[in-house]
């Protein structure tokens, strides 16, 4: 079984920045992609950024060059510098881990995290 467990949240002032941090845990063998998406309020789920393991990533335009995604491979663990932060950046962000293949297993898994809220409020 794989796990996901987010850190990073909370409320922070527009234009002020924040740092997620997603672990992975469990009997992984490999972890092709993770990736943060976000959900606000009455809104559907959206990609916010993601990377795979050999380093190639993808940003939503309402937040390139403003965060920024990296992983440690030997840790599973991905993060999401969030910097210029805007009050529509609000909502839960949530981890995802995709094409996750466990040891001894042939299969491959999607996995989500709990979410963390990021409110961004003056």
């Amino acid at each position: 079984q794989v796990q996901l467990v987010e850190s990073g949240g909370g409320l922070v002032q527009p234009g002020g920045s924040l740092r997620l941090s997603c672990a992975a845990s469990g009997t992984i063998f490999s972890i092709h992609a993770m990736g943060w998406y976000r959900q606000a309020p009455g809104k559907q789920r959206e990609l916010v950024a993601a990377i795979t393991s050999d380093g190639s990533t993808n940003y939503a335009d309402s937040v390139k060059g403003r965060f920024t995604i990296s992983r440690d491979n030997a840790k599973n663990t991905v993060y999401l510098q969030m910097s210029s932060l805007k009050p529509e950046d609000t909502a839960v962000y949530y981890c995802n881990a995709g094409r996750v293949t466990t040891i001894g297993s042939g299969s491959y898994l999607e996995v989500w995290g709990q979410g963390t809220l990021v409110t961004v409020s003056s």
